[in-house]
């Protein structure tokens, strides 16, 4: 366990690293962020993720789904580097990635799997 830190500092801290790594990966940072520890997962939830030109795309099926395919190919290539940033700030591995992202309202959902229930660990 990372030293004796909250469950409140590790998700001001996961926050601020999704944030850095949105901005660096994606393009650009989302408009809010939400991180929350529940036993054994970290769930993230940005708000207000997509460029104006993604959004311009969102507007048709096809769009939305190039939109989808766009951000699953970027994320699948920071995964490695997401998992280790979770790991490092809770101090319990991060044994998986999930994610997915509605085109039509701008938000996207990261679910990380721990190896350990964390919110039994931290207080």
């Amino acid at each position: 366990m990372s030293s004796g830190r909250t469950k409140g500092d590790m998700e001001a801290a996961m926050r601020t690293a999704v944030i850095k790594f949105e901005q660096e990966f994606m393009g650009r940072g989302p408009d809010d962020v939400k991180a929350f520890i529940v036993r054994d997962q970290v769930l993230i939830r940005l708000k207000g993720v997509l460029t104006p030109a993604e959004r311009q795309l969102a507007k048709t099926a096809d769009g939305i789904d190039m939109v989808k395919r766009l951000r699953q190919n970027l994320i699948a290539q920071g995964r490695d580097k997401l998992c280790e940033q979770i790991s490092q700030i809770t101090g319990v591995k991060a044994t998986a990635l999930f994610t997915d992202i509605d085109a039509q309202i701008g938000e996207r959902v990261i679910v990380f799997a721990l190896e350990k229930d964390l919110e039994a660990l931290v207080r």
